[in-house]
């Protein structure tokens, strides 16, 4: 078969079988065609490999498309979904979901991807927010993927994404997780991975960071299996690191949680070396060799040894109101150890989603304001492993729940309103997984239902729950019960038998934690690990965190306090309240499925890839949307939709007019019931383009109308304009002829006068007076005798002349009024955002106490024009904004200059509008974007646009803020023997980030230790001698006063490392009685020393 007459669309095939639907499939796939429509269900094939098919250009092709203008693609999918929430479709404004579905490895996570930006693509606005939605993915990738036997990034949790608008712009996102698989910290099978997190730390956090977080060779921790990468692995995971950081600055998150969140981390993989053994008093102690393991877990999370060494060995339990110690035995002890761990980690993701939530939430004043969703699930994919627990069947169950939602849409829903309407139809028969789902959930008797009972019996084991299900369910058809000496059972799932082990169900499920840890970390130093065990969860198992608890008592603390939900009644009400919100929303299906379970491209086993479209019922789902109608609407929302097809003003909502309107746009192969209309899935794009047409013709008539409205406005404007010229012009004409009379009879008085004059006799001289004698000078004297004559008026400018387009006076006294205001407003605006640089931005700016050549402070886009007029492409400066607090880049273009808005996250990153990487300072952007170029233009930063002078800053307002550098406080700090070039510089800075007024006591400002650390190096240095002074407090003091963000428990985690690295020294391999531990290769001796030795 060509690949020219591969149909697109498998509702179109003429013959359908099994081996029809393969063939057609397959041959696509090889031809690298890997989308293909079921009408309009989307099957996507995972390639294994990049394609050339989500380019910018072709995402711009795909914006509002119709469905048979272009191949299949998920960004129809994504543009179709943006459409229908907007009402363009058939249906008015109503809330989507895009269903990914699809075993693991299938893809899911991928179109997740795509259609988050295809989404942002169509919605992009000027706004930062579609960005910081966007980060979202990667970020949630780390924490929560991991590397299975089946999948390299499978999603170890699910997701549904609720993307919020108002009209056509995004004003939030909301993030629901479900069931994140804790397990996997503590635990990983043979070929699997620990979430991405842990090995992104190692490859990406430099080896003095690594030394402040406590971390060493990751092929030292058990909970990393004592494994690692190889290099090219390694330089992957280095750049997903520095992804993950990015993301966490883009989205909004504070230095300060950042650095807790990875010293928690840190925590949790040294309280996974901590290994137990037994005194001569049956007392359980930790061994020497992990003594500075337990050590670096206090530090790591902010609490007191001692404390966290009682919570792992022993409980403190309350009765009658006496406190009583049970000591644990070495196996409930490292059960505490793991379940901390787990408690740990589930928290910091929880949080994560939380703190996602909080920053994406619409801004205030939007709560009044109706938004659409458009919502996209992404959920753990179909499993079936060697081994499957408790995690792979609640990840089973949702799947059979998705596959309930769709066939109760595609199939069920449809064939009960063709009975209800009086429709001629043949049932098609499929899978339903009902009884499955009853299986599971029902109440009294489901298998949920029995584990929380087993779950609350203290007596009970994983094999009574065997034994009471095997009981309770004998005889089920989708139940078989295994005889083994190990507690398994198997369940016959729509995608097939699955066995599950259930060994750990019962504490899974239960997810306890030791009695008095959540006190312990409550009372920790550490904020963000205090602020997460105080949070309460909710009845979906979602965290809700709070800001930092007061203190609490320890001993107030029992058993009874940390009871709460089962994990698994969490999961239930969780996938209850997803699937009411899925069954409020109109849904989109993508059906992924998997080619091979290598992982290779060019690769299709017929066999899986036959298993996976049988399961799914993709033969009946066809054979429907062939045969039957996918779109049903009532009469009067037909009707009320697409009235305006008929032109008819004043039309009833009724049958009769819905016919007409069917017959008015000649659609063929639709049907009416008896309150209902049923169509095929392509009818909805026709009646679209019909409405199309109508829109297109109402501009049309709109533009015409328009004009003509403006010609006649012109014109009686431009009459009345004439007419006033005119009599201007006839009145000047008045004026001066009435002036010549004037003048002319003035002349003829003036000549009268003058020979009257003459006739007169002539006068008689009088005699001279005598000069008057000079008087002295006055003050009196000075001053003019004349009264002050009033100004004479200066003549109307042209330019204020009155014209046939003024206003009234009153109208013109209240627009000089708003301007006044909205001057005043300007001048305000300008005022706060000098306020704000000089308070907040300053002393991020300056460099060596002058400002970058390329920033101009506060002038105008004219004026950063003219300034870059002559200048030669590339070349740029930075000013900052008058409007807004924030900074504009002028860039030098082509054509043109372009202006950039920098705008400033909460946490103070710097972010250019509209790219997706944020930056610590201004001269890191600019230095960023030197190599990089900014979108969607990819121009790049070449030449600063300089100031005017060389000597002093053109702009009084720099003038203001610069400050200048005594040369002779900065040879003072040369003299200091040995000091290093960051220290040198560091100290430099601080004095000139120190405002002149306050620069003679910063030395009392200094914290005591850091007075004591400069004291000890000046003393050093006035003896001669350098080597008296310790490395180790060099580092100290480089840590300490430089302006970034360290542990609250950083020396104490210093020399716990100093202990592990005496104890590594001295041993040729770190022995555990543990048999999961391997053996670790020796650590060099000196390769601490050489690794952060100051440079």
């Amino acid at each position: 078969m060509s690949v020219s007459r591969l149909p697109e669309d498998l509702a179109t095939l003429s013959q359908l079988d099994e081996d029809t639907l393969l063939d057609v499939l397959s041959t696509r796939f090889r031809h690298n065609h890997i989308y293909t429509y079921i009408g309009d269900i989307l099957v996507a094939i995972n390639p294994f490999k990049y394609l050339p098919l989500y380019e910018k250009s072709e995402a711009e092709k795909y914006k509002s498309c119709s469905k048979n203008s272009l191949p299949p693609h998920i960004f129809a999918v994504a543009d179709r979904a943006y459409r229908s929430m907007l009402g363009r479709l058939a249906t008015g404004p109503k809330s989507q979901c895009i269903v990914i579905s699809g075993e693991s490895g299938a893809g899911k996570t991928e179109s997740t991807k795509l259609l988050l930006r295809q989404i942002m693509e169509l919605c992009k606005g000027n706004s930062q927010l579609e960005q910081q939605v966007l980060q979202v993915n990667p970020l949630l990738e780390a924490f929560g993927n991991a590397q299975t036997v089946m999948n390299d990034n499978s999603s170890r949790f699910g997701k549904y994404i609720q993307l919020r608008f108002h009209n056509t712009a995004v004003k939030g996102a909301k993030i629901n997780e479900y069931l994140l698989e804790k397990s996997r910290v503590v635990r990983q099978d043979e070929g699997e991975r620990n979430f991405h997190i842990f090995y992104y730390m190692f490859a990406g956090i430099s080896a003095a960071d690594q030394e402040v977080y406590g971390l060493l060779d990751p092929k030292f921790y058990r909970y990393l299996n004592h494994k690692y990468g190889t290099d090219e692995t390694v330089q992957q995971w280095n750049k997903k690191y520095h992804e993950v950081c990015n993301a966490l600055d883009m989205v909004g998150f504070l230095e300060q949680e950042q650095v807790d969140m990875v010293t928690i981390l840190a925590g949790i993989l040294s309280l996974g070396n901590i290994i137990y053994e037994p005194q001569d008093s049956g007392i359980l102690k930790v061994t020497d060799q992990s003594k500075g393991w337990l050590k670096a877990a206090a530090g790591q999370f902010g609490v007191e040894e001692e404390e966290l060494l009682k919570c792992l060995i022993c409980t403190l339990a309350v009765t009658r109101g006496e406190s009583i110690q049970r000591y644990h035995s070495k196996q409930q002890a490292e059960d505490a150890r793991d379940s901390i761990a787990k408690a740990a980690y589930g928290r910091v993701f929880g949080w994560i989603v939380s703190k996602i939530n909080q920053l994406l939430a619409p801004k205030e004043g939007m709560d009044t304001v109706e938004l659409q969703e458009i919502g996209i699930l992404d959920i753990f994919g179909f499993e079936n492993f060697a081994v499957n627990r408790y995690e792979q069947m609640c990840i089973n169950l949702a799947n059979e729940q998705l596959q309930y939602f769709f066939n109760h849409h595609i199939f069920l829903m449809q064939q009960n309103e063709y009975k209800q309407e009086g429709i001629e139809w043949e049932n098609i028969t499929f899978k339903d997984n009902k009884a499955i789902l009853d299986l599971f959930l029902a109440k009294p008797l489901g298998m949920f239902s029995l584990l929380d009972e087993q779950s609350a019996f203290p007596q009970a084991t994983d094999r009574t729950f065997v034994d009471k299900i095997n009981s309770s369910f004998k005889g089920n058809p989708h139940f078989k019960i295994d005889r083994s000496h190990t507690p398994v059972f198997t369940v016959i799932h729509y995608a097939g038998k699955v066995q599950y082990n259930a060994s750990g169900f019962l504490e899974k499920n239960r997810d306890t934690i030791p009695a008095s840890i959540r006190g312990l970390f409550i009372n920790s130093i550490t904020p963000l690990l205090s602020i997460l065990f105080a949070a309460t969860v909710s009845r979906t198992g979602t965290l809700m965190a709070q800001q930092r608890p007061r203190l609490v008592q320890r001993t107030e603390d029992n058993f009874n306090s940390t009871r709460k939900q089962s994990v698994g009644a969490q999961f239930r009400h969780s996938l209850a309240v997803l699937m009411e919100k899925m069954f409020a929303a109109n849904p989109h299906f993508i059906r992924c499925v998997k080619p091979n379970v290598n992982k290779l491209p060019h690769q299709l086993d017929r066999k899986i890839f036959m298993d996976q479209l049988r399961y799914n019922g993709l033969l009946e789902t066809i054979r429907i949307r062939r045969d039957g109608y996918s779109w049903r609407p009532f009469f009067e929302e037909f009707a009320e939709r697409y009235g305006i097809l008929l032109i008819t003003p004043n039309m009833s909502f009724n049958k009769e007019s819905c016919l007409a309107i069917l017959q008015t746009a000649g659609l063929k192969d639709w049907t009416s019931g008896k309150s209902r209309l049923f169509f095929k899935y392509w009818h909805q794009d026709q009646l679209a383009k019909c409405i199309e047409r109508l829109e297109k013709a109402a501009i049309i008539i709109q533009k015409s109308y328009k004009r003509f409205r403006c010609q006649n406005r012109y014109k009686t404007l431009f009459a009345e304009l004439q007419n006033q010229r005119q009599l201007e012009l006839e009145r000047q004409i008045e004026e001066r002829r009435q002036i010549a009379l004037e003048q002319e009879m003035e002349r003829k008085k003036q000549e009268m006068e003058w020979i009257n004059e003459r006739l007169a006799t002539p006068p008689v001289p009088l005699p001279r007076k005598k000069k008057p004698l000079p008087r002295l000078p006055s003050v009196a004297a000075d001053k003019p005798c004349n009264a002050v004559q009033p100004p004479v008026p200066r003549p109307r400018s042209k330019l204020v002349e009155a014209t046939p387009f003024d206003n009234s006076r009153d109208h013109m006294s209240s627009s000089w009024l708003q301007e006044q205001a909205d001057k005043e407003q300007r001048i305000n605006k300008k005022r706060a955002t000098i306020r704000w640089f000089k308070e907040t931005q300053v002393r991020k700016v300056l460099q060596n106490g002058t400002f970058p050549c390329w920033f101009h402070g506060m002038i105008t886009r004219r004026e950063s024009e003219d300034l870059l007029a002559n200048q030669p492409l590339g070349c740029f400066l930075i000013r900052v904004s008058g409007s807004r607090e924030g900074y504009t880049l002028t860039f030098r273009g082509v054509d043109r200059c372009r202006h950039y808005m920098i705008e400033m996250q909460p946490n103070g990153k710097y972010v250019i509008l509209g790219e997706d990487r944020a930056h610590p300072s201004l001269p890191d952007l600019v230095e960023y974007y030197k190599t990089v170029g900014i979108q969607p233009f990819m121009e790049v930063l070449t030449t600063p646009c300089g100031q005017k002078c060389d000597n002093e800053t053109d702009y009084e307002e720099l003038r203001h803020f610069s400050l200048k550098i005594n040369p002779e406080e900065n040879s003072s700090f040369d003299t200091v023997a040995g000091d290093s070039i960051h220290d040198r510089v560091h100290n430099e800075l601080s004095k000139l980030f120190v405002p002149p007024e306050s620069q003679f006591s910063m030395q009392a400002q200094k914290p005591p230790v850091m007075r004591k650390i400069a004291d000890r190096k000046l003393q050093a240095a006035a003896s001669g001698g350098t080597t008296a002074i310790n490395s180790e407090n060099w580092i100290e003091d480089e840590h300490q006063g430089s302006k970034r963000t360290f542990p609250r428990l950083y020396p104490s985690i210093r020399l716990a490392m100093r202990e592990i690295q005496q104890v590594l020294e001295h041993q040729p391999a770190f022995h555990s009685p543990n048999p999961r531990e391997e053996v670790v290769p020796e650590l060099p001796p000196k390769q601490f020393k050489e690794r952060y030795r100051p440079q």
